[in-house]
Order: C-alpha cells, then sequence, then structure tokens
C-alpha cells in the first residue's frame, strides 16, 4: 500500500515505500509500425532508469499527489562506490551477492537494494524501520519481508504439465514432477514446490488458457466474440450502425475541472440526434475527489465507474504484484464509498479502468467476476484498420497483450466485456489517451488528429470511437478549442452519437440499426426517478477529517453525512 501526502508534506504510512521507475520528461515518439500502446518511445532500459527513479517511501521527501490524484514523487539514491556488490544486470533491483553471511538478517543489510545498469552499479536504502522485500520489489515492515537471505528472485521453472505423464489424468505436473490438478496450475496460488505451476501463465502458456473465439457457441446477448476483432454485432451493414463516440475521463473530480465537465463540454445544447443530451464516463479515483460533483453528474444521467482508491504505484504493482485482497481493496472499496458518498447506486457502478493502464492478469478479472462488474476498460489494442470492436472475455481475446510487461488475462470470464482501447493514429505516431499524444501538435494538428480518426471508424466497421482524457489536457486553450471545433462538426451528423460505455454495451447486447433507434430504451433519456437522499444538494457537507493512515487532516466533499475519518482501503466508510 501506498500511503500519499499532500502538498509535498511528508507522511507517516501503515506500509512501506515502493519502488517506481518512469521515463524522463524528455520523450521521444515511435511510429505507427512499432505498435505500441503509447505514443512516446521508451529509452533503452538503462537511459530510462538512470534519468528518472522515483523511490515511493513512508518518510518522503518530497511526495505530491496532484489535482488529478497522480501519485508522484522524488528522493535520493547515490552510486555504490564501495564495489563491493556486483553486477546483475536484469533490469531488477537485487541485494549485494557478497555481503558477509553473518550479516545477512540484520536490518541494515536487508535495507539495502541495488540496481545495476550499463555495468554502473546504484545503491538504495529503505527509510527508517523497513526492509527490503526482493520478490515484490518494494519496501515494507519488517513482519512483511521473510527474504533477506534471498539476493535476487529465481524466475520460476518451466511446469512439465502433460510431460511429466501423470497418474491422474486429470493433473499436470510441476518441473520437479509433482503432480498436481490442472485447476491448480496459474490460478494466482502457489502450490508446485518449486513454484513453477505460478510461472509461466500468459495466454500462450496457461493449460488453461481461454480457448479461440467459437462463434457457434458464442451468441448476443451474452457473448460476443470474432476471429479478428473487428467484426460487426448482430452481422449488420456498416452503413446502418450509429457511430458511438465514448467520451471518458480518469481520475479525480474536484474544482479544478467541474467547470471544463459542467458548464463547457456537457451543455444542455449538445445533443444527441434522438434529442438527448451527450453523455461521457467518468472513472473516479478516491483522491481529492468532491462526491458532491460525482452526485450531480450521475443525476444527470452521465456514468460513474471505478478508478480506484489509492491511485498508488509503482505502475507495475498493478500488474505484477497486486494480490485478489488488494485488487476487492482498490476497486470494490472505490465502488463503496462512490455509493456511499455520492449516492451512486450500486447496481450502476460496472465499469473500471485500471491506473495507469496496467492490467492485472487473472486476479484483476476474478475480482471482476465476484463482484458483478460488467466491464473492464484497461487494454490499449494494437494499432488495427479497421479498428476492433468491444468483446467479451468468454474466449481468448482477438489481439495481442500490448504494452512493455503488461499482464493480460489468460483465462475465460464468461460474460465480462472489455472496451478495448483502440489506438489514435497522430502522423506518424500513436497513442492510446488523447494525452499520451505528441505535446508538440498545434490546435489545428489536434483537430485534423480527431478528425482523421474519427474517419477511420465511420467510414469502415463503425467500431465504437473512444477519446480517453484526463482533464489537464483541456488546460491548453488551444487543444480545448480545438477539440469544441471537433465536437460541433460531429453534431450535424445525423448517426454520430456520445454515449456512455454503458449504453455502448447495451447496443451491442441488441444490435439496432440507426433508423430504430427510436424504439431503443436504453439511449433514452427520460429523468432518473431518485430518491430523496440521491439527489445532489446544492451545498456539500465540507468535512474536515483526519487520515489515520496518510497522518493528516482531509477535506472531504459530499451530501452525505462526514465520515469520521477519511475513506480509505479497508475502511472505505471512513469508520472511527
Amino acid at each position: 500500500m501506498l500511503c500519499p501526502g499532500e502538498n509535498g508534506h511528508n507522511v507517516n504510512c501503515q506500509t512501506g515505500f515502493t519502488v517506481k521507475v518512469v521515463a524522463s520528461a524528455q520523450r521521444r515518439w515511435k511510429p505507427p509500425s512499432a505498435r505500441s500502446p503509447h505514443a512516446h518511445r521508451l529509452p533503452s532500459l538503462s537511459i530510462l532508469m538512470v534519468v528518472a527513479i522515483m523511490i515511493m517511501s513512508s518518510s518522503l521527501d518530497a511526495l505530491v499527489i496532484d489535482n488529478d490524484g497522480i501519485i508522484s514523487n522524488q528522493t535520493r539514491h547515490r552510486r555504490s562506490t564501495s564495489g563491493a556488490a556486483s553486477c546483475m544486470q536484469d533490469a531488477r533491483f537485487y541485494r549485494n551477492p557478497n555481503r558477509p553471511v553473518h550479516k545477512i538478517w540484520t536490518n541494515s543489510e536487508c535495507a539495502k537494494y541495488f540496481l545495476c545498469l550499463d555495468g554502473e552499479v546504484f545503491e538504495f536504502k529503505c527509510s527508517e524501520g523497513l526492509l527490503f522485500d526482493v520478490v515484490r520489489q518494494i519496501c515494507d515492515f519488517k513482519a512483511n519481508v521473510d527474504n533477506c537471505d534471498v539476493s535476487a528472485e529465481t524466475p520460476a521453472p518451466k511446469p512439465l504439465l502433460e510431460m511429466a505423464d501423470c497418474a491422474d489424468e486429470y493433473q499436470l505436473g510441476c518441473a520437479d514432477g509433482t503432480c498436481l490438478p490442472q485447476e491448480y496450475f496459474c490460478d494466482g496460488s502457489v502450490d508446485c514446490p518449486d513454484g513453477s505451476d505460478e510461472g509461466w501463465c500468459d495466454v500462450e502458456h496457461d493449460p488453461n488458457a481461454a480457448g479461440a473465439c467459437d462463434p457457434r457457441k458464442c451468441q448476443l446477448p451474452q457473448c460476443f466474440c470474432s476471429k479478428d476483432g473487428t467484426q460487426i454485432p448482430g452481422s449488420l451493414t456498416a452503413h446502418s450502425v450509429p457511430q458511438m463516440i465514448l467520451l471518458t475521463f480518469d481520475d479525480a473530480i474536484n474544482h479544478d475541472n467541474w467547470e471544463l465537465f459542467s458548464k463547457v463540454l456537457f451543455t444542455q445544447n449538445r445533443r444527441n440526434p434522438n434529442g438527448c443530451p451527450i453523455k461521457g464516463t467518468f472513472y473516479v479515483s478516491h483522491p481529492f475527489t468532491n462526491y458532491q460533483y460525482v452526485q450531480k453528474l450521475w443525476n444527470d444521467g452521465h456514468e460513474i465507474a471505478v478508478h480506484s482508491v489509492t491511485h498508488r504505484g509503482p505502475e507495475m504493482w498493478w500488474s505484477k504484484n497486486a494480490t485478489i485482497e488488494d485488487w476487492f481493496d482498490e476497486m470494490v472499496g472505490q465502488a463503496n464509498i462512490i455509493n456511499k458518498f455520492a449516492a451512486v447506486r450500486m447496481e450502476e457502478i460496472r465499469g473500471m479502468r485500471v491506473p495507469f493502464l496496467r492490467v492485472g492478469w487473472n486476479r484483476q478479472f476474478l475480482m471482476m467476476k465476484e463482484f458483478g462488474f460488467v466491464y473492464d476498460s484497461s487494454m490499449v489494442a494494437p494499432h488495427s484498420n479497421p479498428p476492433l470492436w468491444p468483446y467479451t472475455l468468454d474466449y481468448k481475446m482477438p489481439h495481442s497483450c500490448t504494452g512493455v510487461n503488461q499482464n493480460c488475462p489468460s483465462r475465460s470470464y464468461p460474460g465480462i466485456w472489455e472496451l478495448v482501447m483502440n489506438q489514435l493514429e497522430a502522423g506518424e505516431y500513436m497513442c492510446g489517451m488523447v494525452d499520451s499524444c505528441p505535446p508538440h501538435l498545434s490546435g489545428e494538428d489536434v483537430y485534423r488528429m480527431l478528425t482523421h480518426n474519427f474517419k477511420r471508424h465511420y467510414l469502415s466497421n463503425r467500431a465504437p470511437f473512444g477519446l480517453y482524457f484526463h482533464s489537464t489536457w483541456f488546460k491548453k486553450v488551444d487543444y480545448l478549442n480545438a477539440f469544441l471545433k471537433f465536437l460541433d462538426d460531429l453534431q450535424k451528423l445525423p448517426d454520430v452519437f456520445f454515449v456512455t460505455n454503458q449504453q455502448a454495451i447495451q447496443w451491442m447486447r441488441h444490435p439496432t440499426p440507426t433508423n430504430q433507434l427510436h424504439q431503443f430504451e436504453s439511449w433514452h433519456c427520460q429523468p432518473k426517478d431518485l430518491d430523496p437522499h440521491e439527489q445532489v444538494c446544492n451545498s456539500p457537507n465540507v468535512c474536515k477529517v483526519r487520515s489515520r493512515v496518510l497522518q493528516e487532516d482531509r477535506f472531504f466533499y459530499t451530501c452525505m453525512d462526514c465520515p469520521a475519518q477519511y475513506p480509505w482501503i479497508r475502511n472505505e466508510f471512513g469508520l472511527d
């Protein structure tokens, strides 16, 4: 768990720091042929890490959460000059393999860790009272670290599987020959003595992996798949399909972006061809969110979805380290906070997006299945013309798992939708989020980029056209004006609809030609029948509440009663 601070203040945490490696602010850009999910090219790993290594600790020198809830911070490291630590260049942190045996379990030695880049060793040390966990790649309290004697994480050996010739036909072999039930392999829990049952679990190696799409068995409204992901649901012709525009916004909703949402983008004069106001989807993270504003957006018909409680780092934690319990804490916890303090009905909180778009393998989707989430929208698809339609995870996803060390689900999760994120073409670059496109673009460049990518959808298979934002992108006036101009252009077309992600799924479950949409109730706009407590208040309660985790006071805005404590994971309701 990361304990964030505010305005650069130091904080004390209930758990230790984590290590985050990020790219330099000076980014280079990758051409479309490379098919990256983001527009920027990562420099060589050694340059990337040396230029910017950000360490999050329980006694941070400079830790900030910006108004969008993104966590960032900086601290110091130093080159190892003693020569005692040899180079183990595997792009992961490790302990000194030459440390004295009698010091292995001492706090001072177990708190040290190293990183080798281009033959040069850099030394780090955990904050006072914390030890380094070489497996999880984080610093944590002593009670939680049991591998001080391990210098580096050893890759799990490859299991034998069928080659083990197990006596029971329903069992497979570990690397050491131990036979276990097939369902034990790649279930997120280590069962083989050598750990091999959880070491080779990507889509290509999981013995329980989802099978290829079978259109004969996969039938709407519960299941949808196609061989390459580009098929139109219901076998409709492209010209009869309404072009759906999916506007989504990630992170906190607060005074920093409220005017943008309420007075600039979603105004009463912006309407779909059926006369209903245009809608968007908001993936809400908890830090610095004003829940009165969330409640107002929901009252107005926008979709409220989940983006985690903490929005914690490092980015790789979500893909590699988060347990199923962590996923429940972060995502179900945030759903509980939204339900409690913004009065959004739980049955309407059905979507989620992972921070940093770091997909969480099968653990994420097991949580989604257990809780009842309907869809995820975190996977960036490889560049494709025509673009991809959303699909259910009954079968193997129809594209590769795009991204550096990305960790896509390998198993079947019937009925769970993936609203895959099609990349934008920006000249010779590619980008997933709009704000990850090259920052040197002019307003006119942005307008042309948006128009060009709209045509890629509208003039081909009319897959939903997703535009994914952080609100800070609109602070550049030229970009805002370009987007508004683009918005005005689309409103002149009779078959273009700005809908929520849930509305897009409803259409896919029941494909309806444009000329019959007047009968499609899911896109109608009757006012919500709200209970008194669900109706947004004019003036929220301004609560100054203490956070035991963050060790500071926070202001919290809600139409509901003030909590006794600042809500956080494992205390979503802010109980004393």
